[in-house]
């Protein structure tokens, strides 16, 4: 029998991907499905984006690129974090990267270890933990609480650090809470952080542009004392409905930086030339398509909470960022990922269960509202209907 390492039986997965799959193959059966399971942008990309890959496929950029990215683009990332967060960072620190687990697998790669702790946020993506058991390395759940808005705490978080803990992951807005942690309780974190400088902090803020209500998002980059051992991760997916393009970036304190970079040597070489070009245009190209999508989740984001919250047995935060909602559905008497699962077979929408997001996320299940808001008026009548007919057993 052929044997491969014995780490990839701890190695786990994204079940978003398996839910697409499984409504795909009910779809095919000629089921009428609502996905409300996967997070991505029903939007387009952008034209002028478009235009700009397919620009530099005309002009010739078919070849292999600097396995860092192309100056250009990390130039242009270097401005758009000074844009947006006031910030300078060297384009030199910049990593462009194939989205943004790949910036995940590195970080943990580099720290992860039998007898090292990592610690990382539950409920949260699914990768952390899946990457931090394929290392060997000791996941340590830090609680994201509904009693908190589903902000992280900074006193329960540094209560976790040990002599062991060699990382922590950060992740405002969040998925899949759409929790975002205020300034305040950032800065506590950060000056707690002094009593451990063996620590490494990878930020996920990914959803970094996606905020309602006024809530401003809160930047790691923007603390001077923790740059020298801060990750910083970005990308193009949700910001600008790039899924399908395949294009993060990072920002690297200078220690860790050349390690990053052999990685990519070692696995995906370069991001693809003209996605590269894409992102340039993204980044320094008009943003008002960025407001104009904000703009429809928003509105999706008030059908969402008021409809959950009329479910029986559910009740739902407004959340602050990205376009998740985590109902609270312990009320129901369903198991959450028994919930999910009938959902999508007897009422055909497509939702994920709380637990696939962490031990934590048990009596929660999430939707993303990057859909249609008559495919969401739809799932919701659907889940009204389900939950009032249907019962747990």
């Amino acid at each position: 029998m052929l044997q491969i390492v014995p780490a990839f039986g701890r190695i786990g997965e994204e079940n978003a991907f398996s839910v697409l799959a499984r409504a795909g193959a009910l779809a095919a059966q000629g089921r009428d499905i609502v996905n409300l399971g996967i997070g991505q942008p029903d939007m387009p990309t952008p034209p002028h984006i478009v235009e700009a890959g397919i620009r530099a496929l005309r002009d010739g950029h078919h070849g292999y690129t600097p396995a860092v990215g192309i100056p250009g683009l990390r130039e242009a990332v270097a401005r758009d974090i000074l844009r947006r967060h006031r910030v300078e960072v060297s384009p030199d620190s910049v990593l462009v990267v194939p989205g943004g687990k790949v910036t995940m697998f590195m970080a943990i790669l580099m720290f992860g270890e039998p007898g090292a702790e990592i610690l990382y946020p539950d409920p949260g993506f699914p990768i952390y933990r899946s990457m931090i058991e394929f290392t060997g390395a000791t996941p340590v759940p830090v609680p994201i609480r509904e009693g908190n808005g589903f902000a992280f705490s900074a006193a329960e978080t540094l209560a976790l650090i040990t002599p062991r803990t060699r990382l922590l992951i950060l992740n405002s807005p969040a998925n899949p809470t759409g929790g975002v942690t205020p300034k305040a309780e950032i800065d506590a974190l950060v000056a707690g952080l002094a009593a451990h400088p063996d620590v490494a902090v990878l930020s996920d803020e990914i959803y970094g542009t996606m905020t309602y209500d006024g809530e401003a998002h809160t930047s790691l980059l923007a603390y001077p004392e923790i740059r020298d051992r801060l990750i910083y991760l970005d990308g193009a997916s949700k910001t600008y409905a790039m899924t399908g393009w395949r294009l993060g970036w990072s920002v690297w304190p200078q220690p860790l930086y050349d390690a990053a970079r052999k990685l990519a040597v070692n696995s995906h070489s370069c991001v693809n030339a003209a996605t590269q070009y894409a992102g340039i245009a993204a980044l320094d190209g008009p943003q008002d398509c960025v407001a104009e999508m904000m703009a429809a989740f928003d509105r999706r984001r008030a059908i969402v909470v008021s409809g959950l919250n009329d479910l029986p047995g559910v009740s739902c935060l407004t959340p602050k960022g990205a376009f998740y909602a985590f109902p609270n559905v312990s009320g129901t008497g369903w198991r959450a990922k028994a919930l999910a699962s009938a959902l999508l077979e007897e009422a055909g929408v497509a939702t994920i269960g709380g637990p696939d997001f962490g031990v934590h996320g048990e009596g929660y299940i999430r939707l993303s509202y990057a859909n249609s808001m008559d495919n969401i008026r739809r799932a919701l009548a659907r889940m009204h209907g389900f939950l009032e007919e249907r019962k747990p057993g």
